[in-house]
């Protein structure tokens, strides 16, 4: 039988299947699984330890054996790595320069063998944090690691993503108490509903009721509930049940499930609060991480290819895109504009994470109006400071001074790689005497570790996962797209002519209804269960899978129809935008002060004539749906290398995507305004790079979709007066959102069982 690979490929495009008649790519992708299972605990896979006994230090294993990796084994020899069960920072300076020697040692290995027994080994003596950060990059930029995937970050380590409710609900989980308990319930339920007087009136009391705890509107107990199926709850659940092999592999597999809230749920600390669905949304922080990972601050473009992918221009797009979608999540609620980051006055939102770190240490908090002036670390306020008025002064004077002492022109369009790189703070810098650590000695400051720090207290700050929940990060890159707009500021806008298509007129675009709505989803959260591991025949017993349930915003989907006509045959790109139509005080918002995100780019083929482009959501370049759970790839990957089921090419999603489920904001009952703006162009770009297929080809040139600059035509100053051109569309729209609690608010019939049927209302694809 043959055994199909798979890529993160993007569901519902085409893909070419691969094949190969030997397991090894599956053996290389169990071992993967495997190593990160129940991070928290020592290995208790006989052939992990047997291989990690030693750290190959043999020079001649790797393709390059550098500084990093010889003070990372000095460290290991004299006892000074950060220990085990203690708290990683990624953006604290002396734990990064740990996990840099460790990825060297995985990335430089020479051989899969030599790669594979350095994992093994740090699975058992270093860090749980920094191993799993390491290990990311490595299959990330290894070349011997493509078409193999991890879980998801927020399965590996799902203490920095889930409360602290959750997290001690899960791990003190025992499946003989739980039934104990279940029996016991289920005897109490008839008495309990027939003595509750409120039950069948129109008002009932629950202490500190919130209307989005959705578990207490169904009079669901916060605690463990066995799952009516064995599948999770994502966008495509239907499909799973009548899928029989997906059956046949989990039928042996109990899943119990939780119901859990953001940090709302605990405490409403400020106005800031009513977003915590979006700040904490996995699939939100999961993005910013993985974004971070591909092009991490520390990776130089040569070694690693990255400068083919614009990293320093596409790091900032994106910095800009992630602020402006957070920008309009923030006006569905009225909140206005971001907070600026002063330096003179106290931080309006205060921020508690309710997270906990794997040593049991909760992680730091802010209280409002909190005074970094005052109760900050001086040092680090002044080199953040100092810091910023460099880069000001540097646009607005148009040179940049590097190391060498050149000046480097910052009033071009090209000069955008070196304001991404410079913000940023990555090796590729050209002043890499001063901003080479500057973007993350700036996180450590609003993180509270010192320069020199080595055991330091939790803070979502210190780690690209965590870090977007805090209202503070966004003032902090709200200051780094300032100075990118301020570049922008001293480009030449584009002209007419630059931007006509003289043969091409757009007559016409259609867009769907636009209708947001909260879903549930499950998460798997099983690396926290604490039971005893079992093994048959060598194998590992998965028989059982805890899911976190929550609520999270969703979108019905929708698409458009451009009506474009061309007096010839031609290779175009059509670029799609939307941007909020008014401020939060109402008034219009003009074309050069707004703010888009592109959500689609598409390659066409125009025919002479009138020509209709037709896109859905599903079809969108940059957006992933859900990815199928660890536990369900685990058992897939099994019956494949049992020979019982092949393994689809197709069964994940490109981890660089965006979430489809976030693409729009909330919006409101009554419609919230949008404008979405069309552009088509000639393409310009080689004919052979980007496929969609395989999205994530980082490094590789072949990224992104054409040669213009991200963004166009809103990269530069717009002069509206010779802005519009026939090739441009503009539509005003407006974003609805549906409330899925609604139905409950009332007499619910299904009291104490979970509503499998309510939240379907004809648009999610989830529910029976």
């Amino acid at each position: 039988m043959n055994f199909i690979i798979f890529l993160p490929v993007v569901v519902g495009l085409p893909f070419v299947k691969s094949a190969v008649d030997d397991l090894a790519l599956l053996e290389k992708q169990k071992f993967l699984f495997e190593i990160v299972h129940r991070i928290e605990d020592p290995p208790m896979f006989e052939e992990h330890i047997r291989l990690g006994r030693t750290l190959v230090y043999n020079k001649e294993k790797y393709q390059q054996f550098d500084a990093n990796m010889m003070a990372f084994y000095e460290s290991y020899k004299q006892g000074a790595l950060l220990p085990r069960g203690e708290f990683f920072g990624a953006l604290v300076k002396s734990h990064h320069e740990q996990a840099y020697g460790l990825f060297n040692y995985f990335y430089f290995a020479k051989d899969w063998a030599t790669c594979q027994q350095n994992i093994a080994w740090a699975r058992i003596h270093v860090n749980e944090g920094m191993f799993v950060y390491a290990l990311t990059l490595a299959v990330i930029h290894r070349d011997d690691f493509k078409g193999l995937m991890l879980p998801t970050i927020y399965e590996i380590l799902p203490k920095s993503f889930f409360n602290s409710k959750l997290i001690h609900a899960a791990e003190k989980f025992d499946y003989i108490t739980w039934s104990k308990y279940s029996q016991y319930e289920r005897e109490l339920d008839g008495f309990e509903q027939k003595s509750n007087k409120y039950l069948h009136d129109d008002y009932f009391y629950m202490k500190d009721f919130k209307t989005y705890q959705w578990w207490k509107l169904m009079d669901l107990a916060e605690h463990w509930h066995a799952a009516e199926w064995r599948f999770p709850l994502r966008e495509n659940s239907k499909d799973l049940i009548a899928d029989i092999e997906y059956a046949s592999v989990m039928k042996n597999v109990q899943m119990f499930w939780h119901p859990v809230d953001y940090t709302r749920d605990i405490k409403d600390l400020n106005e800031h609060s009513a977003l915590s669905y979006f700040t904490e949304d996995l699939g939100w922080n999961e993005h910013w991480y993985n974004l971070n990972m591909d092009y991490a601050f520390f990776l130089d473009g040569k070694t690693f290819s990255l400068d083919k992918d614009r990293r320093g221009e596409w790091w900032l797009f994106n910095v800009d895109q992630i602020l402006t979608r957070y920008y309009m999540e923030a006006s569905s609620h009225e909140l206005g504009k971001i907070p600026k980051l002063s330096w003179c006055q106290p931080y309006e939102y205060g921020y508690n994470p309710h997270l906990i770190s794997h040593n049991g240490v909760g992680y730091d908090s802010r209280i409002n109006h909190f005074d970094y002036q005052k109760n900050g670390n001086c040092e680090g306020l002044d080199y953040m400071k100092d810091g910023f008025k460099r880069i000001f002064d540097a646009i607005e004077s148009g040179f940049l001074t590097n190391n060498k002492g050149e000046k480097v022109d910052l009033h071009t369009p090209e000069s955008v790689e070196y304001i991404g790189s410079l913000l940023q703070g990555n090796v590729d810098v050209v002043d890499k005497n001063y901003f080479r650590y500057w973007s993350m000695l700036n996180n450590m400051y609003l993180g509270n570790a010192a320069l020199d720090d080595f055991m330091v207290e939790p803070s979502v700050n210190l780690n690209f996962e965590t870090m977007m929940r805090d209202p503070i990060v966004y003032s902090y890159y709200k200051k780094n797209v300032e100075a990118f707009h301020l570049y922008k500021y001293n480009l030449e806008p584009y002209t007419t002519e630059e931007l006509l298509m003289k043969d091409v007129k757009i007559e016409n675009v259609d867009v769907s209804e636009l209708v947001t709505y909260f879903d549930w989803v499950d998460f798997d959260v099983s690396n926290l269960l604490n039971e005893e591991m079992v093994f048959n025949d060598g194998k590992l017993v998965w028989d059982k899978s805890l899911y976190a349930r929550q609520m999270r915003l969703n979108h019905k989907p929708f698409d458009y129809e451009a009506i474009v006509r061309s007096e010839k045959p031609q290779k175009v790109i059509l670029r799609a935008f939307f941007g909020p139509k008014f401020d939060a005080n109402g008034r219009i918002i003009s074309l050069k002060e707004n703010h888009f995100i592109e959500f689609d780019k598409l390659v066409h083929e125009l025919a002479a004539g009138e020509n209709r482009i037709k896109r859905s959501s599903d079809d969108f370049y940059w957006t992933v749906k859900d990815r199928p759970t660890y536990t369900e790839l685990y058992h897939q990957l099994r019956a494949a290398m049992d020979g019982k089921h092949e393994l689809p090419l197709n069964i994940s999603e490109p981890s660089c995507g965006f979430p489809d489920r976030l693409l729009l904001p909330k919006g409101w009952e009554s419609g919230y305004p949008m404008q979405f703006f069309f552009h088509i162009a000639p393409y310009e770009g080689s004919g052979e790079g980007y496929d969609s297929t395989t999205y994530c080809r980082i490094g590789t040139g072949e990224r992104h979709i054409d040669n213009r600059p991200f963004g166009y035509p809103l990269d530069r100053p717009i002069n509206e007066n010779q802005f519009l051109t026939p090739n441009m569309y503009f539509k005003d729209m407006s974003i609805y959102h549906y409330n899925t609690l609604k139905p409950h608010s009332g007499t619910y019939k299904n009291f104490s069982e979970f509503d499998y049927t309510l939240p379907n209302v004809s648009f999610s694809k989830c529910f029976l």
